[in-house]
């Protein structure tokens, strides 16, 4: 691919327009998109946090929560760190 047909700027990248409004659509499109992972990745973990206490296990796997935080801490930066302790709070002890 040569680099006059490569996206080159954000709004290019990520089809983010110029016009304020349609940024703000889009950007509200995407947080309902997050919205719904993190619902779905609630209703995962619950069904994982079901199983690991019927085979008399612990509700909560201190080892796979470490990796999920150095996953995004890896991705996103220190940030990443502290979104991935929130989505882990909101996925711990909903069975």
């Amino acid at each position: 691919m040569s680099s006059t047909t490569t996206a080159t700027t954000p709004a290019e990248r990520t089809g983010a327009h110029t016009d304020e409004a349609a940024a703000r659509e889009r950007i509200d499109a995407l947080d309902d998109r997050i919205i719904g992972l993190v619902q779905e990745r609630m209703a995962v973990s619950a069904v994982i946090q079901e199983a690991r206490i019927t085979s008399g296990g612990r509700r909560v796997n201190l080892s796979r929560e470490t990796a999920v935080l150095g996953h995004y801490r890896d991705a996103l930066g220190k940030p990443g760190t502290a979104l991935a302790m929130t989505l882990l709070e909101l996925c711990r002890g909903r069975v």
